[in-house]
């Protein structure tokens, strides 16, 4: 045990920090300023707008476009588990060519099917996130369609209509962001197969990155304009 307590801290250290920041960016008066949370203004000023027009084609060819991007991820997700789990099968041969680097970054057979598991883990979590995304998806597409006519824009029932579907819609962005962070993490997460070190430097360069994209990015400051 006394051997693996730099790998137990990295880890640690990965997963309390991805925690943390996903925390901090969903449920913290600091975070509802973040990129995400101000595009989730602008889905409810979507499904408002669509009220005031009677043909709808281009807000279902956006909303489609929307469902493929999240297929494309949860696909990947799976072709991400299966590398992960091929990377899995193939540990001996994986260790003899570490074992010829000229650093000694050779882990114990056990320590590298940790490691494996732990990526195959990530992937699997991304792939359940980006598929209940796209059935969201799906679900905001229903409720397009049963969006009120405009001569009904002014009906209680009508801005029922429009709050439910926004919060549905902002429901849907939450999950296909998840996943996305997932993907981000698992690049960190990559960092262990070198050393646990280099997972702490990695794991902190994740998190400033999308730091840097959900709060200090051109994007950011162009939608707070």
């Amino acid at each position: 045990m006394g051997a693996y307590w730099v790998d137990i801290a990295a880890v640690a250290f990965f997963v309390v920090e991805w925690l943390i920041y996903g925390f901090t960016l969903e449920h913290t008066a600091y975070g509802r300023d973040s990129l995400s949370a101000r595009m989730n203004r602008f889905r409810e000023v979507w499904v408002r707008n669509m009220l005031d027009r009677e043909a709808r084609m281009v807000d279902m060819q956006i909303m489609a476009s929307l469902q493929n991007g999240t297929a494309f991820f949860a696909s990947t997700s799976l072709l991400a588990v299966g590398a992960g789990l091929a990377l899995l099968r193939a540990t001996n041969d994986a260790l003899t060519v570490l074992s010829k680097f000229p650093i000694d970054i050779t882990p114990s057979p056990a320590l590298w099917e940790t490691k494996c598991v732990g990526l195959i883990l990530i992937f699997v979590y991304a792939f359940f996130k980006f598929a209940w995304a796209y059935r969201l998806f799906n679900y905001v597409a229903i409720l397009f369609g049963a969006m009120p006519q405009t001569a009904n824009r002014d009906a209680p029932e009508a801005e029922a209509h429009v709050i439910r579907t926004a919060r549905l819609f902002e429901a849907a962005g939450r999950h296909f962001n998840r996943g996305q962070r997932a993907f981000f993490f698992a690049l960190g997460y990559l960092g262990w197969f070198i050393s646990p070190w280099v997972l702490f430097v990695t794991t902190g360069a994740v998190v400033v990155v999308t730091w840097r994209r959900q709060f200090a990015s051109t994007a950011w400051r162009a939608m707070g304009s």
